[in-house]
């Protein structure tokens, strides 16, 4: 790579920056499913101390964990959304500037000819 034509440069930044949006979309369905576990576990935990079911001691403690991976689920996944979207505006920024330092022309607007 040149530092004449940073072209090379922006297909890297633009491949890095696809790669981090995929990454942030694994998060966001991560994040999703960690929300539905909670949510499951706490209807779990609920319905079993209310004995509707007659679920034992067993479902509570499955609830209880569903609810507490859950947590741990999201919570990481939430700050690895936002290192990712971080990365991800870094990188735009950087394109950005990549792409100003082009030497770009001006393309003059030319009259049509008529057939």
């Amino acid at each position: 790579m040149t530092e004449d034509d940073p072209t090379d440069e922006i297909s890297d930044v633009e491949a890095r920056i696809e790669a981090l949006a995929e990454v942030a979309e694994r998060c966001r369905k991560y994040i999703l499913a960690s929300r539905i576990a909670i949510a499951s576990g706490a209807a779990l935990l609920l319905i079993t101390i209310l004995g509707l079911f007659g679920f034992g001691q067993t479902a509570a403690l499955g609830s209880i964990a569903l609810i507490l991976g859950g947590i741990v689920s999201l919570g990481s996944n939430v700050s690895t959304l936002r290192q990712t979207d971080d990365a991800i505006h870094a990188a735009e920024a950087l394109r950005a500037q990549l792409i100003g330092r082009i030497d770009l022309r001006v393309v003059e607007d030319a009259p049509l000819k008529l057939m």
